[in-house]
This record gives structure tokens, sequence and C-alpha cells, in this order.
């Protein structure tokens, strides 16, 4: 038994046994779309965030390197940067990578950090500071909540997509802060809806306020260049500061932050996660490069991508009661992340094993990542991803949902 000063770590995790929310790492192996586990069971993969195929593509074309090899170092590409961006971790690759993101997000300048998390979580941290306050959306991403705690500045959690509370904060506060910084997530995670940027981005002029996009879910698939929800709601040139990752639809790692170049000469002088972090692999930063100096070309895989994403939430919506009950945008039923909401946990545990029974990898999502009561599977598409894998998936959820743990099919 554990004791002494290890004992609270101890019963937080037989806490979340007990809950059954206890997570677990597993190894396994990627092969185009499919997940492959340690036992060599084969599963058709609905939990990544492989938009585009990329990483699909990647492993069918060069095949995985099961031994620990690059493909990057085969080719003379540094495995690892060795220093932080400022010392000597800056590479010809990062700087290529920075060039190319900074014009495929029509920016002035764009800056490269080691990962997605670290992009936003600094970002927030650096740019808003004591005596300003930031707005912060109930269902941003875990980075940006941890760049709100980080910053010097006042934090107000508003209502998901709620424009009415935050026209009430700002009318009502503002003249107390010296900026205000509304922060939210463009497209979130684990309901495929999006932000109202075009309200907030009014609420942010007619108060003098700042609106901070990330962009981690919408680089990529939305927009006809792929730069992501703001070019896609037509607002790039009134939304100066966005954040991105190199980690999804790009299908490397790392992540940026694009915007006006004196916000990122700020950052660089002063963003602590990427001063004091060693830099992005050159070998990522050279994949990623190749994908956004190509990704205005892939409006084919875009089209692909968002055809699959309306036909399931189409019949995911007719033919199960599943689907989260709100009208989705024309927009929004494109979007890759398709949410099937079962409630309690063990329901989701329960159908994630069925589906993987049957040769489907999805997810189960529980608290405390999404709210109490609201456990679902997290259904992520691809365009490797073809028409009919999606129905035989959306076929199987029927059939279990038809027959539950316990029931049996009539004779």
């Amino acid at each position: 038994m554990t004791d002494g000063p290890l004992a609270n770590f101890a019963a937080a995790l037989e806490q979340m046994t007990a809950q059954g929310r206890r997570r677990q790492v597993q190894p396994v192996y990627l092969d185009g779309p499919w997940l492959i586990d340690a036992g060599g069971q084969r599963r058709l993969n609905f939990g990544g965030n492989d938009y585009l195929g990329v990483v699909a593509d990647a492993l069918v074309s060069v095949g995985q390197d099961r031994g620990g090899g690059t493909a990057g170092e085969a080719a003379g590409v540094p495995g690892g940067a060795a220093a932080s961006a400022l010392v000597c971790g800056w590479t010809p690759h990062h700087e290529r990578l920075a060039k190319a993101i900074a014009t495929a997000e029509n920016c002035e300048a764009a800056v490269i950090f080691p990962s997605g998390y670290a992009a936003c979580s600094g970002c927030v941290a650096t740019l808003c500071r004591a005596g300003d306050l930031i707005l912060s959306d109930e269902l941003n991403h875990a980075s940006l909540i941890d760049g709100c705690r980080a910053s010097r500045a006042q934090c107000l959690v508003y209502p998901h997509r709620d424009v009415a509370a935050v026209s009430e904060i700002l009318s009502q506060r503002r003249s107390e802060f010296n900026q205000v910084w509304i922060v939210t997530d463009g497209v979130f995670s684990m309901d495929g809806d999006v932000a109202p940027l075009g309200e907030l981005v009014d609420l942010a002029d007619q108060h003098d306020a700042q609106l901070l996009v990330d962009e981690a879910h919408g680089t990529g698939v939305l927009g006809a260049r792929g730069s992501g929800l703001c070019e896609a709601v037509g607002l790039q040139e009134r939304i100066g500061i966005r954040i991105g990752t190199l980690s999804k639809a790009v299908g490397h790692q790392g992540g940026f932050v694009t915007g006006p170049r004196v916000v990122i000469d700020y950052l660089i002088q002063f963003c602590r996660p990427l001063i004091f972090s060693t830099a992005l692999a050159p070998t990522a930063a050279a994949g990623a490069c190749r994908v956004i100096e190509q990704m205005e070309a892939w409006q084919e895989r875009r089209k692909h991508l968002t055809r699959l994403a309306q036909h399931a939430r189409g019949r995911l919506h007719n033919e199960t009661t599943l689907m989260p009950c709100r009208d989705w945008s024309e927009l929004e039923s494109g979007i890759p992340i398709v949410p099937l909401i079962v409630g309690s946990d063990q329901r989701a545990v329960d159908l994630s094993r069925r589906l993987g029974e049957q040769g489907y990898y999805v997810p189960a999502i529980r608290p405390p990542t999404v709210p109490e009561g609201t456990a679902r599977l997290r259904l992520s598409l691809s365009a490797a991803h073809q028409q009919e894998h999606v129905d035989a998936l959306i076929d199987t959820v029927i059939g279990i949902l038809k027959h539950p743990m316990g029931a049996k099919p009539a004779s």
C-alpha cells in the first residue's frame, strides 16, 4: 500500500478506477486508415485527427518503421533540434515552415512551437497581461484554459457560444481593463460545432477588444485554401491573431501562432514555452512544410471529407437518437468531428468495446474531458476513409443499439 507523501496520488488513482475513468496508454501501430493493437487485431481507425489522410498516405507509401528510424533521418534531416529556437534550434526547415504558414494564413509572420498545446497555452499566457481581462468559452480546449490560468489577467468564463453573455460583460466592464481578450476555439473538439466568429469579432470591434482564435481543428479542413474557420467565414482580415496545430490535418507535429509581425516578435522575446523548450524536431518541421505548401491544392480531399461528414451526420441523425439535439449549420454539417452522445460512462465504454470487437476503433470520451452526463463516442473522420467504411460503421452502431448487452436478437 502506498503511504506517506504519495498517498494522495494513490487515492486519486483509486477514485478514477472506481469511477471507471482511469486512463491508459496502449501501444498501437498505424497502417493507412487501420489501427493495429499489440495483439495484432486490426481495427478501422475512427479515433485520430488525421483529417486529410496525410498520416495514412505516408504509412501506405513509405511503410512504418517499427524499429525506431525515421525517413527524415535517412534523408539527412536531423531527428532533433538539440536546443531552443532562440539558441541554435531554429533551422532552415523551421524558417521555411514559418514563412509557408504566414503565406497560407495571409499574415505578416508566424512562429513555430514544439506542440499545439505549447502554442495555445504560451500565446494566451504571454499576450494577456496584468490589468487585462480574458473572456473564455466554457468549452475551450485545456491548452487555452491553462494559458488563461498562467496569465496575469483576470479571466471570466462565458457559457458556450453565448454572444449575449460576452456582450453584457463588455458593456458593463470594458472600462475596468487595459485590454480585453475574447479567447475561443474555432471548431470545438468534442462537439464539432463552431464559434460564432462574426458576432464575436463585431463585439470586439465595438468594445476595442481583441479576438484570439485557436484553429486546431479547422486548419487544413475548412476554407477554400484550407486555412481554417476564419477563412471559411470570410474573417481572416479581421481576426489578426490565430493559433494552429501541425499535428491534425497537417499530419505531423508542433503548433504555430500567426499574426502581425509585432505580435510574433513579442512572443519570441517573452513567451516562456517557446524560449525554454527545445525547438520542434527538424524532421517534423520539414514534413509539415511539405504539407502546408500543398494544402491549397488539396481541395478534392476537403470536399471528400465534407461529404463523408455530412453523410455520417445525416444517417446518425435520422437513424439513431445519439446526435446532439440542435440544428447544424451547413458549415458545421461538414466538420469531421461527429459526437455520439450516450450519457453514462458505462454505456460509452460498452459501445466502444463492442465496436472494437467488430473491427472499429471509436474511443469513449468521458468526464472530466466532457461534462457529466454527456459521455460519448467521438467519431473522427478522415479523407482516408471511404463512404463504405462510414456506412459499415454506422450499420454496426445501429445493430448494437438494437441489441444491447443482455438482449438477444429475435429468432
